[in-house]
């Protein structure tokens, strides 16, 4: 039923001789099971031979941790974003849809980007993107637009802010952001003029997509294709975009652009916080996201940031007894924000559970790849893939920023901060990531009194790394040139290091 209407079927008429190959041509089928009826014999698994279709991207990025949760749900990852690269990244292999929506890849390409050398590939779709503009500047849900689906909002449209973003941190490549942006500001602007009263963004189409259901049984056999419009993501979001077109205005030259910049996103943020903050310390109506994006975005005030937070981990630890609640726009921020603001180890709570809704409970029932919905396994099968990545969010970016401790400080990596979490339960990351320089590579393990990392930096880069020491720490070395002992804090000891591969130990005191 999940297929809708299309048609899960290849015809072949045998030619009659003793044995014939045939494989279907200019098409591909999402499945998972294969029936076979009409033989005269019982055949075995190995007569057949199942081929998965994908574009010829490199995976550039391996992941391995202590934690089998955490691994089966990262290989899943992996073959749910192969399986969608299709010259284009669509949102699913199977129904008859198989579409690039914006806001399905916006969630996830960050991510992607350390699996899969996936730059000229999204490169290309940028290209797409800019080309199913309307000279109005409006940009499309789905692109190419194919469907000429233009709804106006800034969730998916402003997929192509986010796009831009990644490829540029992670490849440094800068024609990134000059190829796109008269687009983005074009766009921006159609927004601004048509949309934008009192500096909030009226305008949304989806709000929140595909939150879960507050039980499974609640979304037992109804549909998820329900949409919430929200203007207080849709101004959120166009803070968020103001603030990186001001990056993209300084690495392209385009000075002039950055003081009007500066001053729409003041406006926009004095009014987002007049109209959408209660003094209780939350946002909107308090639901996750409402909270989330704002924080993470660096709208909510500095006074008001500890109480905003404690609402996000009340909402997580309390009222969802560990879990997430955020559909695609929410989860894209939630480990992030979990983390920048001191909690990676709610961050890995919610990673690392099994029950609904979580990642964990696809894989307990059964999932090979990652579900459209987080109750993939009772929502109507109208719109209930199971085959989709969008709900990944930002985990993959988490994985390896966060636990490996593998991030750009600079575009392209030339400069990298290395900083994984100690987390209670974790006590081994092995991850590898071939940049645009060479490879990273972060391989720590820890026990009650010792902590081992291993690191790799490649030619022509440096680190500053964030080794987990307290005073009175012994502290050992190897391989170690041009150390530099940055400073102590927050029981970390933090060096800068340059190019080659060094080997750390910590003995606990």
């Amino acid at each position: 039923a999940n297929l809708r209407n299309a048609k899960n079927t290849d015809l072949y008429t045998i030619k009659g001789t003793e044995q014939e190959t045939w494989e279907p041509t200019f098409v591909y089928r999402g499945f998972r099971y294969v029936e076979l009826t009409g033989y005269g014999y019982q055949p075995a698994l190995t007569d057949f031979t199942g081929k998965m279709i994908y574009d010829n991207i490199k995976t550039v990025g391996t992941f391995e941790t202590s934690d089998a949760l955490t691994n089966q749900i990262f290989k899943n990852a992996w073959w749910g974003i192969a399986g969608n690269y299709k010259g284009i990244p669509i949102d699913c292999p199977q129904r008859n849809e198989r579409q690039p929506w914006l806001g399905d890849r916006g969630a996830v390409a960050f991510g992607e980007s350390f699996v899969f050398d996936n730059g000229r590939f999204y490169t290309k779709w940028l290209q797409d993107i800019r080309n199913s503009q309307k000279e109005d500047g409006a940009i499309p849900d789905v692109a190419p637009a194919f469907w000429r689906y233009y709804s106006d909002n800034m969730t998916w449209p402003g997929t192509i802010l986010l796009i831009t973003e990644m490829v540029y941190t992670q490849t440094g490549d800068v024609n990134a952001v000059k190829d796109n942006y008269p687009a983005m500001k074009k766009w921006l602007g159609y927004m601004k003029d048509r949309y934008m009263k009192d500096y909030i963004l009226t305008k949304d189409s989806y709000g929140d997509w595909c939150m879960p259901p507050v039980t499974i049984e609640a979304g037992r056999g109804k549909s998820a294709d329900k949409k919430y419009p929200s203007e207080l993501i849709s101004t959120a979001y166009y803070y968020h975009f103001m603030q990186l077109m001001i990056q993209f205005a300084k690495a392209t030259d385009n000075n002039a652009d950055v003081a009007t910049f500066e001053a729409l996103g003041h406006k926009i943020k004095d009014a987002f916080n007049q109209k959408y903050y209660n003094e209780k310390g939350y946002y909107g109506t308090n639901v996750l996201t409402d909270n989330i994006i704002p924080l993470y975005f660096k709208m909510v005030p500095e006074k008001q940031v500890d109480k905003v937070f404690k609402n996000i981990v009340y909402t997580i630890e309390v009222t969802n007894k560990g879990h997430l609640s955020n559909g695609l726009v929410g989860i894209q921020w939630l480990m992030r924000c979990l983390n920048d603001y001191g909690r990676p180890d709610l961050a890995y709570t919610v990673a690392t559970k099994k029950t609904y809704p979580s990642w964990g409970y696809m894989i307990e029932n059964g999932a090979t790849t990652i579900w459209e919905l987080w109750n993939g396994n009772t929502s109507d099968p109208k719109m209930n893939s199971q085959n989709h990545v969008m709900m990944l969010g930002d985990l993959l970016t988490w994985y390896y920023e966060n636990l490996a401790g593998i991030k750009a400080a600079s575009p392209g990596f030339k400069k990298i901060v290395m900083k994984p979490e100690m987390i209670a339960g974790l006590d081994h990351v092995n991850a590898t990531y071939q940049s645009v320089y060479g490879m990273i590579k972060s391989n720590w393990k820890k026990t009650p009194k010792q902590f081992n990392w291993t690191i790799t930096v490649p030619p022509n880069t440096t680190a500053v790394v964030y080794l987990p020491a307290n005073e009175g720490d012994v502290i050992a070395e190897q391989n170690i040139k041009d150390l530099k002992l940055i400073k102590n804090e927050n029981g970390r000891a933090i060096y800068e290091i340059g190019s080659g591969d060094y080997s750390f130990t910590v003995k606990k005191k």
